[in-house]
């Protein structure tokens, strides 16, 4: 098999996670590409005016003209170490958050998000005088924002879940989401990447406010989603309807199938509460099975 099909195979088969950084990955080679193209040709400010018109502008005249950024600049990054770190944190507390959420529930938050930070970015450029004095609009690129969405809804619903690390060991998930939220706001007062930090504090707090009502039964993601589909749906080309004929009966009936599926839910729910109360580490071998499984699906 070639590397290509290996890759369409891969992002076929893998979870929300692992497309969400195939995308990620996907797209900065494109933008790398480019990049060495147009040096080559004398011409790296070409590269830079392409890169600037998918990502998210400080000037709301200018996010008018390129609406569609605030969406695409959550898929961009400036250099290796920037989508590194990125799509580290996406693997590692996406997983996490699987273990509480479902996948689409991911990408609700992902996007969600992106365009929280996407707005407080906006916003800080144009309310305090030390941002909204600048001379040509500045523009904010980078999945920082919708990971950060990602680390706080996980981290706000079970904060008691323990996360291993190196040299630190054991330590809960809701210290080390607080501790990289320090950071970012001690980082604020430098002006080196003042935008990125406050939309990352965008992100956080969409995290915080999907995982409050998340305990509450409620899921902010269900009408974003829907609204998703029906976008993606403008997109797409609708398949001829074909009719097919067949004697073969259905083998499970309707109450059968939404009495095993209605089993499967109250399982998983079970799980949860489980994990939430006593960590990840307390369930048996067959509930993590249960767990990856639904989360797959």
């Amino acid at each position: 098999m070639a590397i290509a099909d290996e890759i369409k195979e891969s992002f076929r088969q893998g979870g929300v996670v692992t497309r969400l950084i195939y995308v990620n990955i996907g797209v900065f080679l494109v933008f790398l590409i480019l990049d060495a193209f147009f040096s080559l040709a004398q011409h790296a400010e070409w590269a830079y005016m392409i890169k600037s018109w998918f990502s998210v502008p400080a000037d709301p005249g200018a996010l008018l003209l390129k609406p569609w950024s605030i969406f695409t600049y959550m898929f961009l990054h400036f250099n290796f170490m920037h989508i590194l770190f990125n799509m580290l944190y996406l693997f590692w507390f996406g997983r996490i958050f699987l273990q509480f959420f479902n996948p689409r529930q991911l990408l609700g938050v992902y996007f969600m998000g992106g365009l929280a930070g996407a707005l407080l970015y906006i916003l800080s450029y144009n309310i305090f005088p030390a941002l909204n004095n600048f001379t040509e609009s500045p523009i904010m690129m980078g999945a920082s924002a919708s990971v950060m969405g990602i680390i706080f809804s996980a981290a706000s619903y079970s904060p008691n879940y323990k996360v291993h690390l190196v040299l630190l060991g054991p330590i809960k998930l809701m210290y080390l989401a607080i501790g990289l939220l320090i950071l970012d706001l001690i980082s604020i007062p430098s002006f080196s990447n003042t935008g990125g930090h406050l939309a990352h504090i965008g992100g956080a707090l969409l995290g915080m406010f999907f995982a409050s009502r998340a305990v509450k039964g409620k899921d902010i993601t269900l009408r974003f989603n829907h609204f998703m589909d029906n976008l993606a749906s403008l997109f797409s080309r609708k398949p001829k309807m074909r009719v097919t004929h067949s004697r073969t009966k259905r083998p499970v009936s309707d109450m059968d199938y939404n009495a095993n599926k209605k089993k499967k839910q109250s399982n998983i729910d079970r799980i949860l509460d489980k994990i939430k109360t006593s960590g990840y580490d307390s369930l048996t071998k067959q509930e993590k099975d249960d767990l990856f499984n639904a989360s797959n699906n």
